[in-house]
């Protein structure tokens, strides 16, 4: 399912809780270490081969092996190793329980190791001497200064920074300027007008919203939007907390009462629940609706099947309520993308000085350029012409500011996310009440609470 691991996380098979705890061998890492000095801070050994093993998804590995020849110029001894591969979990998990991991991994795809596991065996580097190093376009910069908000967040664990996450995505709602322009509707600033734009939309023929009805965690993202403007970040932390009731919260419970109307006026194609993520996606290019909820990797998905002149935009979620917490431009960004460098890495300098030149602004912007995709290193877009959906996209966590924000239980809690996954198709298909779905919920939540095998986080 393309790119819906950016916020789904699949459990990786009990094998890798065998692991040898953290720490390379006893020598080997060493061994391919050098001193450290202006040009070279983090102490590569100039002739230690490095090994990237890439997920080749949407967006390709060119942009990973343009890194790759940085590095190379830079330790023109070295050999690099590049693998481009898609299914991850399957290809590396018998390296990490043989304690022989590559250099560093692009743990992406749906098929991606379980970064929780990965944590609780204790097999990935800290990160904070590469967030502490000078970046590789201004040494009187530090790498973490040159990062999007969040992104740091995103790959901390306990206090500790264990994943860097390369892309920066943002969900909202999406839909054809000029299609709109044509029609004279204009986007809604609430939810009240929303309603009542669906009811000309679906007037004039057209059905105002589907979604990719296999996978409801498409559909989730407006939910817990419109619940987190409400209720705030008290509401989110709750939420990821695993905190008594978070989810019988007056804005979770507000946000499910509006997706329920929503689907009670009609307002959802007939059939969208039996639609893949690419059937729906590509219906509502063919406008046969006039939304559909995604993360901004959209355009990029649809990049080939959208009629030239679509222009398809990305708008925040309309608030619930006039008196939400956070402000109307509020919208769900997080990091995605996530590169780490394994604890038994024979190379984990190698792969941190990698890391560095990726993060670069030169290599971001490149990437931006060429996957219309933003990357997680703050003004690598600047004085780029930009598609009308990535500059979208821009401009919408430009314009939510402080108030951007995320939900992290899908990371943590990987069954907590299918439990509301598989609430949310019920709601908006008008199998459960509101009610229902927050005490189905809330529910799973409570279990996991309870179960003293699963690691907690808090935030």
């Amino acid at each position: 399912m393309k790119r819906r691991a950016i916020i789904a996380t699949l459990a990786a098979t009990p094998l890798l809780s065998a692991c040898v705890t953290s720490g390379g061998s006893d020598d080997t890492p060493a061994a391919n270490t050098a001193a450290k000095s202006a040009d070279n801070p983090l102490g590569v050994k100039d002739d230690a081969p490095l090994e990237v093993v890439v997920f080749k998804g949407g967006y390709g590995d060119d942009y990973a092996k343009s890194a790759e020849d940085v590095y190379k110029s830079r330790h023109p001894k070295a050999t690099v190793d590049h693998k481009g591969i898609q299914k991850v979990g399957e290809a590396l998990q018998p390296r990490f329980v043989a304690n022989t991991p590559p250099d560093v991994v692009d743990n992406t795809g749906a098929g991606r190791l379980d970064i929780a596991t990965l944590v609780g065996a204790k097999q990935l580097t800290d990160l904070a001497e590469l967030l502490d190093a000078p970046s590789f376009d201004d040494p009187k910069t530090k790498v973490r200064d040159t990062l999007l908000p969040g992104v740091v967040e995103d790959g901390t664990f306990d206090q500790h920074v264990l994943a860097l996450n390369f892309t920066y995505t943002v969900w909202g709602i999406w839909y054809s300027k000029p299609l709109f322009a044509s029609k004279g509707w204009a986007y809604p600033k609430t939810w009240d007008e929303m309603l009542a734009l669906c009811a000309t939309i679906k007037a004039a023929g057209v059905a105002p919203w589907t979604y990719q009805g296999k996978y409801p965690e498409y559909i989730n993202d407006p939910l817990l939007s419109m619940a987190a403007k409400t209720g705030g970040l008290d509401l989110v932390k709750a939420v990821d907390n695993l905190e008594p009731n978070a989810w019988k919260a007056e804005g979770l419970k507000s946000a499910a009462e509006a997706f329920a109307e929503l689907a009670a006026k009609g307002y959802i194609m007939s059939g969208s629940e039996a639609l893949s993520h690419t059937e729906a996606q590509a219906a509502w290019c063919q406008g046969k609706a006039a939304f559909i909820p995604c993360g901004s990797w959209l355009e990029s998905e649809q990049k080939d099947v959208a009629p030239k002149g679509f222009d398809m935009v990305m708008g925040a979620v309309p608030p619930r309520t006039g008196s939400d917490k956070l402000g109307a431009a509020a919208v769900q960004a997080a990091s995605s993308e996530s590169f780490l460098v394994p604890a038994k890495a024979k190379n984990p300098a190698g792969g941190m000085e990698y890391l560095r030149i990726l993060f670069s602004k030169q290599s971001a912007k490149a990437f931006a350029q060429s996957a219309a995709t933003l990357p997680a290193v703050a003004g690598a877009t600047d004085g780029l012409t930009l598609s009308s959906g990535l500059g979208s996209t821009r401009d919408a966590i430009t314009a939510a500011g402080k108030d951007a924000f995320t939900y992290r239980f899908r990371t943590w809690y990987a069954p907590l996310a299918k439990a509301l996954d598989d609430a949310t198709g019920e709601l908006v298909n008008g199998r459960a009440k509101p009610a229902e779905w927050a005490d189905r919920v809330q529910k799973a939540a409570d279990a996991l609470a309870k179960d003293s095998s699963v690691t907690k986080y808090h935030r």
